[in-house]
């Protein structure tokens, strides 16, 4: 059953709060099929043509996620998938299963949304038994019958689409 998860939002990775973000966990058969927070910030600084724009997800003052996309890729890069691109969910094991996941896409719908050209939010999943893929599915994704380096690429329509919840 899910909870509903009405006290939580996205905040800024600041100096103050990093260790706390990067200490964030899944299980050791979703760290198969997604990378964790210390390695996102690399990867997003390592990338800035990509756009990468990342947050924590709070319960009230609790770090219990971290969202990373791709915030209107503006070059031509056949690395890159966007322009908005959902590089990375993660909700900490401990507080998985109550909503989160949910509420943490619903507000990076209503980031994206803000946004003028935004028609489409795409992510990609591996394949596998602990693969995310049903959970996007159930948010409203569809597949595309795309492969982007090997992982499944999904889309949700923004302008049909209600926000995921």
């Amino acid at each position: 059953m899910t909870i509903c998860a009405p006290n939580v939002g996205l905040r800024e990775i600041t100096p103050a709060n990093r260790a706390a973000a990067e200490a964030l966990t899944v299980t050791a058969v979703q760290a198969e099929y997604v990378a964790g927070v210390a390695e996102s910030l690399v990867e997003a600084a390592e990338t800035p043509d990509a756009c990468p724009w990342y947050r924590a997800l709070y319960l009230d003052d609790k770090p219990v996620g971290f969202v990373m996309i791709s915030d209107g890729i503006t070059v031509v890069n056949p690395d890159y998938l966007g322009p908005y691109f959902l590089w990375r969910l993660l909700i900490d094991q401990r507080y998985q299963g109550r909503g989160h996941g949910s509420a943490a896409l619903s507000l990076v719908v209503k980031h994206v949304r803000t946004r003028t050209d935004a028609r489409v939010l795409l992510t990609s999943v591996g394949q596998g038994p602990a693969s995310p893929i049903g959970f996007y599915l159930r948010q409203g994704f569809r597949a595309t019958g795309q492969v982007h380096q090997g992982e499944l690429v999904l889309e949700l329509d923004l302008l049909t689409s209600p926000s995921p919840s």
